[in-house]
């Protein structure tokens, strides 16, 4: 049974990583991850990445955004998904940035795993967008060298796409995070990209194909 997991300020510097559940060191491997942003125009928030046993999923195509997951979507807010994944049983490790990703730049961080906990997710939120976001889900963390993967962009279905920048976070709009008198569509799907209405550019935001590309290299 899978366990689904449910812009504020961005602080430019530091790279948080925090173990949980360290009972499971004997087998512990330390990894780095190095994300690069490959859109045009698009920035990401904040990233968080875990380490957990395939019971985890942090959202399902299809359903309902939990209110950790929106959070991301919406206002590229980590800190309740965070929290709750610290608390899993399920998760070994969780490690984070803390600085906005542009267009073309990369950022590493790094993380541990076990043989009991070998796979590894991240997500992020897209800026400009009302709430989409980018992930990677329960990816196999590489036994020996590196392996590549890359993170396609879904809808949370949480808000209403308007592309209004009264309802877009960060520094290309600077409006609001979130917005819970909107329901949106209802349902997580992959993102159709920027639609080029409202206050946003089609010239300048739109995407198409993966928006992220992830090394992940085993340390020892």
């Amino acid at each position: 049974m899978k366990i689904k997991f449910g812009f504020v300020t961005l602080i430019a510097a530091a790279l948080l990583s925090t173990q949980v559940n360290a009972g499971d060191n004997y087998w512990q491997n330390h990894y780095k991850i190095t994300v690069t942003n490959i859109t045009k125009g698009i920035s990401f928030t904040p990233l968080l990445a875990s380490t957990h046993n395939r019971k985890i999923s942090i959202f399902e195509i299809g359903e309902s955004a939990s209110e950790e997951v929106s959070r991301v979507a919406e206002g590229g807010d980590i800190a309740p998904l965070t929290e709750l994944l610290s608390d899993s049983n399920n998760v070994h490790s969780t490690a984070s940035s803390n600085s906005l990703l542009a267009p073309g730049q990369s950022v590493e961080f790094e993380i541990d795993g076990t043989r009991k906990f070998k796979k590894i997710s991240i997500i992020s939120m897209l800026l400009p967008t009302n709430d989409t976001m980018l992930a990677l889900q329960g990816a196999k963390l590489p036994k020996h060298g590196k392996a590549t993967y890359y993170m396609n962009a879904y809808d949370a279905g949480t808000e209403t796409n308007d592309e209004y920048c009264a309802n877009i976070p960060g520094p290309h709009c600077g409006g609001a995070p979130f917005s819970p008198e909107d329901d949106g569509e209802g349902y997580i799907y992959p993102s159709p990209t920027i639609h080029g209405e409202a206050d946003l550019s089609l010239e300048a935001y739109q995407w198409n194909g993966p928006v992220a590309k992830v090394v992940i290299e085993r340390m020892y």
